[in-house]
């Protein structure tokens, strides 16, 4: 016998990696290296097995991880989605939180000619109604719309006025309003011009006049109110898009006032038989103090030339 000769026998018991839970895409023997395994040829066979069986545990893992982050995202949608649609106007409270405050009613006392008035001009905006104080609200947009309630008022009163100024009192616009004759809620909406957008971050204040005898101004009932433009976040704007047309639950919830109730107002009034609708304006108009306005039709949507 050669004793130079190497004699290799099979394993006593091969390797059987099917059996063990394993199912890898390419062949495995099951006799075991036998002899095969001495020489450099066996060698680079070994090697290029174990690459194979990390490449296949590395493309594996990897595939778990984007299974496992896309379920992330889709459960992060779904809590989104069910956010919104648990959150109710009565949810959210709009409170002082110590900005310049406005006139939120007018028109409960007499001012030159103009008559009393048994519901007053009324700014639909949060407020504080001890002493009828109306409070800063937001907006993401650059052109909101303003709301007030309009009481019923004398056949030849048909004069109104919207004023929008900046901090030190500079109009950035004003325009006069033929006045509907009848009461209930209207709406003025920014002009969109360039000259005319809210910048963020910024304060403004605004007036809606209701002029008793044009040619004098000192019969005049009168709110006021202020607005400031905050920005759009990449949050908000997925919310905004998951809510779809009931963006107003996402303004809410997110203490956005002017959208929330522009929203909600122009869904109420284009579809005027949909209940669901005419609960959540009530519910909103009350986390204000203002549900007794909530029956009042929307009789006006004021949309100006640029």
């Amino acid at each position: 016998m050669n004793k130079n000769k190497l004699n290799v026998r099979p394993l006593s018991k091969p390797l059987s990696y099917k059996k063990r839970g394993f199912n890898f895409p390419f062949p495995i023997r099951e006799g075991g290296w036998g002899a095969s395994a001495v020489g450099g040829s066996a060698d680079l066979k070994r090697l290029a097995w174990v690459r194979s069986v990390l490449s296949y545990f590395k493309l594996t893992l990897i595939t778990l991880l984007l299974s496992l982050a896309t379920s992330q995202v889709e459960a992060q949608s779904l809590n989104n989605i069910v956010s919104i649609k648990q959150n109710k106007p009565t949810d959210q409270q709009f409170p002082d939180d110590g900005d310049p405050t406005g006139r939120r009613r007018g028109g409960t006392s007499r001012r030159g000619d103009c008559p009393n008035l048994k519901t007053p001009l009324t700014a639909l905006v949060p407020g504080e109604e001890t002493n009828k104080k109306s409070f800063l609200g937001t907006t993401i947009s650059e052109y909101p719309s303003f709301w007030v309630y309009l009481p019923q008022l004398g056949s030849d009163i048909r004069s109104g006025e919207f004023v929008l100024q900046d901090q030190e009192d500079n109009d950035i616009w004003r325009t006069r309003i033929t006045l509907p004759g009848k009461s209930g809620a209207i709406s003025v909406k920014l002009p969109q011009n360039p000259q005319y957008a809210l910048k963020p971050n910024l304060k403004y204040h605004w007036y809606f006049n209701i002029y008793c005898n044009p040619t004098q101004k000192s019969s005049v009932y009168f709110v006021d109110a202020w607005v400031r433009r905050v920005k759009l976040t990449p949050k908000l704007q997925q919310q905004l898009n998951n809510a779809k047309s009931q963006k107003y639950k996402v303004y809410i919830a997110n203490n956005i006032w002017y959208d929330a109730i522009t929203n909600l107002g122009e869904l109420r009034r284009n579809n005027s038989g949909n209940r669901a609708f005419v609960e959540d304006w009530t519910k909103l108009l009350k986390s204000v103090n203002l549900s007794e306005l909530a029956p009042a039709p929307i009789v006006q949507i004021y949309t100006p030339n640029k």
